[in-house]
């Protein structure tokens, strides 16, 4: 009887040895159900953010006030209206007046235009018709230079008088000369006239066009297909220029703007695909901005739907939005957890099949939403600790408990 206790107490020890020895190895302990555990596993790794987006309109145009004046609304605020619709009628007498004097001082310039015309084919014609009478005048002297010349040679004509035909003939080719000359400068003197006179018609009409297109600006129109916004003015009342009268959303283009935390900042880039949570469906976006300046820690982005927009959108409305930075393939992964914190990211208790959990040094890569890479100290299929390890005071191995 005695050689069977000794016997079941030898047995009862060696089967309690494990134990003893892994309790004796493990200064702390810790209930399994107090923990979470992961399996590191190899698969692909999105690298990601997610953030809460606000809907807002792509093109939300303002209108100004083009000059003072008093100012009558043809809209109120959430009114639906088409591109060039009008909107606002702004009364300004003194753009409407200056114009009418530009306008007169255009009509006299090109009255004055084609009078200058008149008196230019006029005064070409005054020239030609002397220099037809000089021409004529030419060949009377040299007809009678050559009656003269004949008479002389015969004798029935005087020295004298065949000298002064001679003369005739010098006076009046310089006379049809004179007249040739006189009627080019005059030609040139006349377009040089022309030519002035149609550059200040042509000044005039520019100035006038541009008065035209201000006057045309009082009747103030949609520049899209939307509705009114907020009206910053109230009827009838004066306006000063450049003061804003009103703005028109387009509901046909939203963007989602989405705040993202500064340490992401330096991994964004244009281009960057993006998923937008609408309800229960995912609608592919893209990023389109970046801020280029850090406002309380965040970095402003606009991220804009790439295969239509989802229907029932609503300005200021709150999606869930994830921005897609990097994707890598087949690589280490490990679920997300607080032991990253925790443990500074550079240390993770690994669980052996004895139901001790080591601790070990790693290294962390890309991070997603849910997982991240490791890059050093794990291997595939090793199973970590990813609750907070606080409780574990640095311990080298933690006994973990049923």
């Amino acid at each position: 009887m005695v050689g069977t206790g000794i016997l079941g107490l030898l047995l009862i020890a060696w089967l309690l040895t494990p134990s003893l020895q892994r309790w004796a190895s493990s200064s702390i302990s810790v209930p399994r159900d107090r923990l979470r555990l992961a399996v590191v596993a190899r698969t692909d790794l999105v690298r990601d953010v997610s953030v809460q987006g606000r809907v807002v309109a792509a093109v939300n145009p303002s209108l100004f006030a083009p000059v003072d004046g008093t100012i009558t609304l043809l809209v109120e605020a959430g009114s639906k209206v088409s591109k060039g619709q009008s909107l606002a009628l702004l009364d300004s007498p003194e753009l409407q007046n200056q114009f009418q004097q530009e306008q007169s001082t255009l009509d006299s310039l090109s009255v004055e235009l084609d009078r200058q015309r008149i008196e230019t084919k006029q005064k070409a014609l005054d020239n030609q018709k002397n220099i037809d009478l000089a021409s004529v005048t030419l060949v009377a002297a040299e007809r009678e230079r050559r009656r003269a010349e004949s008479g002389y040679k015969i004798e029935a004509i005087s020295e004298l008088d065949f000298e002064k035909t001679k003369d005739d003939l010098k006076t009046a080719t310089l006379a049809h000369n004179h007249a040739v000359a006189d009627a080019q400068l005059d030609a040139e003197r006349l377009a040089f006239e022309l030519k002035t006179r149609e550059l200040q018609v042509e000044r005039q009409s520019l100035l006038v066009k541009d008065l035209l297109r201000q006057v045309d600006e009082l009747d103030m129109r949609s520049p899209v297909n939307g509705i009114v916004g907020n009206l910053m003015v109230d009827q009838k009342s004066a306006v000063n220029r450049n003061q804003v009268m009103m703005s028109v959303v387009d509901l046909s283009a939203f963007e989602i703007e989405a705040q993202v935390p500064e340490s992401y900042a330096d991994d964004l880039g244009l281009g960057m695909d993006a998923e937008v949570l609408v309800g229960n469906q995912k609608y592919p976006a893209s990023l389109v901005s970046v801020s280029p300046e850090i406002i309380q820690n965040q970095v402003s982005t606009r991220i804009r739907f790439t295969t239509g927009m989802p229907p029932g959108l609503r300005q200021n409305q709150r999606l869930t939005t994830r921005i897609l930075m990097e994707e890598k393939k087949n690589v280490l992964t490990l679920q997300r957890g607080q032991f990253l914190d925790s443990g500074g990211s550079r240390i993770a208790y690994v669980l052996d099949d004895d139901s001790v959990a080591h601790r070990r040094s790693i290294e962390i890569g890309a991070r997603s939403l849910a997982a991240v890479e490791v890059s050093k100290g794990l291997k595939e299929g090793e199973t970590v600790v990813i609750s907070s390890i606080d409780q574990f005071r640095s311990a080298d191995s933690v006994l973990v408990t049923n």
